[in-house]
């Protein structure tokens, strides 16, 4: 905790003095983010950085493995829906991104099972991502099954997105641009996917 004190003594101290204006008028007016990002609480991904974006610029969704369940209005408890509704409904975002990455612990729980102090919820949540499971297993295991089961996570939630009536009905009327993107953290390097199904460097 001391370090991250000493953190915000730093950014009190130099980043909000120079933003002051920003957080200010951000503060009065309100936020008006033109994106969403839906990412993994890994610590090492973080899209404020990825993206270079300034606050109030985008909106971030983190879970594990940047899953997205499908539409289900009921009485349980849907944090990342909400999140998604409040987005796209209430601020109406442009744009909005599924940022996979690389060494996923998310989805080394998938490929391999949850570790055992993760079995109450992870192993669960994973679930969800089992068709991408299904199609990185014609991949031999290894470093390319891990990337290609990390990126068809992100499809399987690109895919779930529209299953929500009005992400859909905004995608249709090209008022809402879903992404797939996948950052590789020892490089440094960010791919979108394309729209062969591939993710390509940009």
């Amino acid at each position: 905790m001391e370090k991250l004190i000493a953190g915000y003594r730093s950014f009190r101290s130099k980043n909000w003095v120079e933003h002051r204006a920003l957080f200010e008028s951000l503060a009065e007016n309100g936020q008006r983010p033109q994106a969403l990002v839906i990412a993994c609480v890994d610590s090492r991904v973080d899209p404020a950085m990825i993206f270079d974006s300034a606050p109030g610029t985008v909106l971030t969704v983190r879970n594990v493995a940047n899953l997205v369940p499908p539409y289900a209005p009921d009485h349980a408890y849907h944090g990342t829906s909400a999140a998604l509704e409040f987005g796209v409904r209430v601020l109406e975002v442009r744009d909005l991104i599924v940022l996979g990455h690389s060494s996923c612990g998310g989805v080394q729980a998938l490929l391999n099972g949850a570790p055992e102090k993760g079995r109450d919820f992870i192993a669960p949540w994973m679930e969800l991502a089992r068709p991408a499971l299904e199609r990185a297993s014609q991949v031999a295991a290894g470093p390319e099954r891990d990337e290609s089961c990390e990126q068809e996570v992100v499809k399987v939630s690109l895919a779930n997105l529209l299953t929500f009536p009005w992400i859909a009905e905004r995608v249709a009327g090209k008022n809402l641009k879903l992404h797939g993107a996948w950052f590789d953290i020892r490089g440094g390097v960010l791919k979108l996917l394309q729209a062969d199904q591939t993710f390509q460097r940009v």
